[in-house]
């Protein structure tokens, strides 16, 4: 963690590991080959979610995606809400072991927590410090 990135919420501190990018609507992505990244729930998310308890699934594996497309649901301790995708692509990969056990969400955000992954440019990812940017301006409103 000692080239995290880390953005104060209140007594909290959220981190963010600075070998991925992150989107505007709080998932980190990894590059997992050429114009292809891996998804899953930035700390800032995972901190104001909580226990994540349920997850469900809305489009298959193969399906082609619009940016903010609505892809799925997800239930946790503090909200009840619909997953959008991060940005254009073909979804390639659905982490199916978190219908059966979502808590590695909450417990392994940046590694077996993973959601999905699109094949796609991601010419609208964020830099970590962007991110960060990011976050300050959607904090404070």
């Amino acid at each position: 963690m000692s080239d995290d990135l880390v953005f104060r919420m209140g007594e909290y501190a959220a981190h963010f590991p600075t070998d991925r990018l992150y989107a505007r609507n709080h998932m980190w992505a990894q590059s997992v080959g050429t114009e292809r990244y891996r998804f899953g729930f930035a700390a800032y998310a995972v901190r104001l979610l909580q226990d994540v308890y349920f997850l469900d699934w809305e489009v298959p594996a193969g399906a082609l995606l619009i940016a903010r497309q609505e892809i799925g649901q997800i239930e946790s301790q503090k909200a009840e809400a619909s997953l959008y995708a991060p940005m254009a692509g073909t979804l390639t990969t659905l982490n199916t072991a978190l219908l059966k056990d979502p808590s590695a969400v909450n417990v392994g955000a940046y590694d077996q927590g993973w959601l999905f992954e699109i094949a796609g440019r991601g010419e609208d990812l964020l830099t970590p410090e962007q991110y960060l940017e990011h976050l300050t301006a959607v904090w404070e409103v």
